[in-house]
């Protein structure tokens, strides 16, 4: 299975066999042109949104016939399972941003998990309901979203074995967010991958956790 993390929010995974999901694709230009991301102009499978927002929602320059999921359920995409839970953008239930998705995803026998923009820490049930997940793709910036604190407790929660840190300041995003260091600092087992993409196997999983943290595609 391949990750690759376009920017932001926005994920391509491919399967081994060839099933492919995006998630959370942006509008590149957005908010005045504060999110500079290239556009996502790949074919897709399946899209998933987790929320009604322009950096998270925009699927006019994607490719393919794909089916697109923005709504809470269980789903079974050729090969793939697919369970979006409902969650919040902020710590209010939704009064100050609205609903938010969490995606959990079977791909290849690894256990997925992209939260969006989550809002606000977990309550227990809705970790037992995320259950096993062997990679957090998570939201560490702040201001939108959850901070880097709430961020690791997220993690401490879920108990990951690879953590990959998305939505925080780079030099295409001009949000008032915070940069992945602010997320990083003092953590064991962090590895800048330097490039966009990396191969998991179920196999070759780690035996601790750690961090990879991707360079933007796009």
């Amino acid at each position: 299975m391949k990750i690759k993390w376009y920017g932001h929010a926005a994920f391509n995974i491919v399967s081994n066999k060839g099933v492919r999901i995006i998630i959370d694709p942006y509008q590149s230009g957005a908010f005045g042109g504060a999110l500079s991301y290239g556009p996502i102009k790949d074919e897709a499978d399946v899209v998933l949104s987790s929320h009604g927002h322009d950096d998270h929602n925009y699927t006019k320059d994607i490719k393919g016939r794909f089916q697109l999921i923005n709504k809470g359920g269980t789903y079974s995409v050729k090969d793939i399972t697919i369970k979006a839970i409902p969650s919040y953008h902020d710590p209010s239930k939704g009064k100050e941003r609205g609903d938010n998705l969490l995606f959990v995803l079977d791909v290849d026998g690894i256990k997925i998990a992209h939260m969006g923009d989550l809002g606000h820490t977990l309550p227990k049930d809705l970790i037992n309901e995320i259950g096993h997940v062997d990679i957090l793709l998570i939201p560490v910036g702040g201001f939108y979203t959850i901070d880097s604190k709430e961020a690791t407790k997220v993690v401490n929660d879920i108990k990951p074995l690879i953590t990959i840190p998305m939505h925080f300041k780079t030099e295409k995003c001009n949000f008032p967010i915070t940069p992945v260091e602010e997320f990083t600092k003092g953590k064991k087992n962090v590895k800048f991958a330097g490039s966009s993409e990396v191969v998991f196997t179920k196999a070759a999983l780690p035996k601790e956790q750690e961090i990879i943290v991707l360079r933007f595609a796009l």
